[in-house]
């Protein structure tokens, strides 16, 4: 792969800009972007399965990324780990890949800690200068490392915080005056467990509530005095029924409501002037308050309303042995157009557990790159 692989690569995962174009089916493409967008990929074969619907779904040891809080659920003296590994848009290019290790344990009924690590490979990426001689082959990657805390607040919620530190090094040191970019972040998190109801015929439900507003940090920057870029601040919200439908079955059923806190930028002129929105570069916090602000969008409520994404999916459980999963993930056209279903399937026995995912794009028109993802998790337990 030559250097105009990666800078493609850097295109493809969200370098920090904003694309304002006409799509082909004449929609303005306004997608908002960060940097490190490899921190907002869910990392893991069964969420995955279940088009990330993660907020509120039951505890395992990938809540590290989809909502810490969920570990204070954890029964006493319980230990996972989870070894995930995604190859990443091998339509396109077949050496990117996410591998996500988590490790999570309770300390008593009521407290929990976790810690997880990711490393995104770019693959090989093959330097030459401007006059093409070759300089090298190297291995851009990012990476992160996080430690969290959990504490149920009653017999039903909990509460939960993450700190996270973020290394990006996408040159190795081949080009003049860019340097690895680093930054550290903090997730807070809450989760509600209900009490189970009894429905009848063996039956028994639960109501299930979850949010994470994830990667609050500092502006990252890959160079000296240049242009610092946010991180990819998420909030995240889910929803989710239990379902106990006897001794042997059950079944889950999960939505989520996501959205990027980062501002819009505004639409501009050729001389730079804003004639839509305002001006996003800004701090963090006032960034995150003004993606939030309806009037701060160029096309008001309505852009508000495109920058949310949609997922909903189902788990199905025998005997808490084999799982069958599917969901589906909407997004606007205008906002990047990630529309696809999802399916998996689990296997736990003993102390382990695999699970596996599979993506298939929703739009048949136009092809997507993620077609095709997959992703495998091994789960263990103590």
């Amino acid at each position: 792969m030559r250097i105009k692989g990666l800078v493609a690569g850097i295109v493809l995962f969200g370098t920090p800009a904003f694309v304002s174009a006409q799509t082909a089916f004449g929609d303005r493409l306004e997608v908002v972007t960060s940097a490190v967008p490899v921190l907002a990929i869910g990392p893991d074969a069964r969420h995955g399965g279940m088009a990330n619907t993660g907020a509120a779904s039951s505890v395992d040891a990938n809540a590290t990324f989809w909502n810490i809080a969920k570990l204070a659920f954890l029964e006493e003296g319980e230990t996972e780990v989870a070894l995930n590994y995604t190859p990443w848009l091998n339509r396109l290019v077949p050496d990117i890949d996410l591998s996500y290790v988590s490790f999570v344990t309770a300390i008593d009924e009521n407290q929990s800690i976790g810690a997880s690590i990711r490393y995104f490979s770019l693959g090989d990426i093959t330097f030459r200068n401007q006059q093409g001689a070759f300089q090298g082959t190297f291995n851009p990657y990012e990476m992160s490392a996080d430690v969290g805390y959990a504490l149920k607040l009653s017999e039903y919620w909990s509460a939960g915080i993450a700190l996270r530190y973020i290394f990006s090094d996408l040159t190795q040191g081949q080009a003049a005056g860019i340097r690895p970019g680093q930054s550290v972040s903090t997730d807070v998190s809450a989760y509600y467990r209900g009490p189970e109801m009894n429905l009848g015929d063996g039956q028994r439900g639960r109501l299930l509530f979850g949010g994470n507003i994830s990667n609050v940090g500092a502006k990252i920057s890959y160079s000296d005095g240049g242009r610092e870029d946010f991180l990819p601040t998420n909030m995240r919200l889910g929803f989710g029924y239990e379902l106990q439908i006897d001794q042997y079955n059950s079944i889950t059923f999960l939505a989520d409501v996501n959205r990027l806190l980062v501002p819009t930028a505004p639409v501009k002129d050729d001389q730079g002037n804003i004639l839509e929105g305002e001006d996003d570069n800004v701090g963090v916090i006032p960034g995150i308050l003004q993606s939030l602000d309806p009037g701060a969008k160029p096309d008001g409520w309505d852009e508000f309303w495109r920058e949310n994404m949609y997922n909903v999916a189902a788990e199905y459980w025998y005997d808490g042995i084999f799982a069958v999963r599917g969901g589906y993930q909407h997004e606007t056209q205008s906002k990047g157009n990630r529309k696809y279903f999802t399916m998996g399937v689990g296997i736990r026995y003993s102390q382990f557990g695999f699970d596996f995912s599979y993506l298939i794009p929703a739009n048949t028109t136009v092809r997507s790159p993620l077609e095709n993802t997959l992703r495998l998790s091994l789960m263990m337990s103590f």
